[in-house]
């Protein structure tokens, strides 16, 4: 069989292999290995959707500042309608959770300076649908923006093609091997080479490691619930929006140590009990109990409960040690490109991520609007993990 050469094999379609894949073909030429039938399937898919500059680790906040201006000014031709719409996100916390609200204000604070801290009657006025002997105060950030996960896959594919990259789906990495300094992947739909391989496979990142004999980073998939549902109000002071309407002015509510979060998702509320249940990679598949855990915290806090559950899903969130992105070459493979770890961080970094990853795999340093937030190669090599 023909075996097709490019300058970069990317595996992986997810939003990861997409925004890298995107930046990569201004560079050269490009083929993205996708071994579902559609890209995007596992994670990307999956993802709550919500654009927040307080998330996560210092360096995972530092990429999700980078990737506003993109994301509120994509390049033309990406999307024909607006990537981030409002949102805002209220950080809740009980009386016993004062010290870790206070906490998240004050790291918040550091790189987004307009979130506030609330006190109970603050947080009430901006979410009257929550118990008045639960909440004793929140961390509002007003920026945060709900994110159309299906326009900006679809625009970095789309920005891929433009560029004369290609996606080539059912395309699963059966083997790998390292010979004339190329890598050359044997799959369903063909042979590919190249002297990159980015390995963007997410929860199968070290397995696809593993058949190019590369050691592992150690990632760790965890499953993450989601259920969407009706709520019934039995409190007069709220109107039942039967048609969704009164739900769509609603903030994404998080308890501050992220026991569940919901947000208006089509004319009803998404929630999660944010679980991160250790599994090995696959399709996976909701559990009952965290759907009933989800269920039985929310309506502690909450005003109502919930009528009926109308879809419910589950995702992978993959991680390593550190909960920060692998993003560099391997130390002791030549050629051999992760890109993985994003956990639950990948789309509202993809933009600075996308940038970043192209910068390192073809040896130039950091963006200058990524390093400029501290952001050091060495956080995102996978030399890191592997230190004594």
């Amino acid at each position: 069989m023909d075996v097709e050469r490019v300058d970069f094999l990317i595996v992986g379609g997810g939003m990861a292999g997409a925004s890298a894949a995107y930046e990569l073909a201004a560079h050269g030429s490009v083929v993205v290995l996708e071994r579902e039938s559609q890209p995007g399937y596992h994670s990307t898919g999956r993802s709550a959707a919500l654009y927040t500059q307080t998330y996560g680790h210092p360096v995972v906040r530092a990429l999700t500042v980078a990737s506003w201006d993109f994301y509120i000014n994509p390049p033309d031709g990406f999307s024909e309608h607006p990537l981030l719409t409002p949102r805002g996100v209220l950080l809740i916390g009980r009386a016993d959770q004062t010290a870790a609200l206070d906490r998240d204000f004050a790291e918040g604070r550091r790189l987004t300076p307009t979130v506030e801290r609330l006190d109970r009657a603050q947080t009430l006025a901006r979410a009257p649908f929550l118990k008045a002997d639960y909440v004793d105060g929140a961390v509002w950030e007003p920026a945060a923006m709900d994110m159309d996960v299906h326009a900006i896959h679809s625009g970095y594919l789309r920005g891929l093609k433009a560029r004369g990259g290609r996606l080539v789906t059912d395309a699963g990495v059966t083997a790998l091997e390292r010979r004339d300094g190329l890598w050359i992947a044997t799959t369903p739909a063909g042979d590919f080479a190249a002297p990159v391989l980015v390995n963007a496979a997410g929860a199968w990142a070290d397995v696809l490691a593993g058949m190019a004999g590369v050691r592992p980073v150690g990632l760790v998939p965890k499953r993450r619930t989601a259920i969407t549902f009706d709520p019934v109000f039995a409190d007069p002071v709220f109107a039942d929006p039967a048609d969704g309407a009164g739900l769509a002015g609603w903030p994404m509510t998080i308890n501050v140590d992220e026991q569940f979060y919901m947000k208006p998702e089509s004319g009803r509320l998404l929630l999660s009990p944010a679980d991160e249940t250790p599994v090995e990679p696959c399709d996976v598949q909701p559990e009952e109990m965290d759907i009933a855990v989800a269920i039985d915290r929310m309506e502690q806090a909450v005003r109502f409960s919930v009528r009926r559950i109308t879809h419910k899903w589950a995702g992978l969130r993959s991680f390593v040690a550190d909960k920060v992105m692998v993003v560099g070459y391997d130390e002791s493979a030549d050629g051999f490109f992760w890109l993985a770890g994003q956990g639950g961080y990948g789309i509202q970094t993809a933009p600075a991520m996308g940038r970043t990853a192209a910068a390192l795999a073809t040896g130039h340093g950091l963006p200058p609007e990524v390093a400029a937030l501290g952001v050091r190669a060495e956080d995102l090599a996978p030399a890191r993990l592997r230190r004594p």
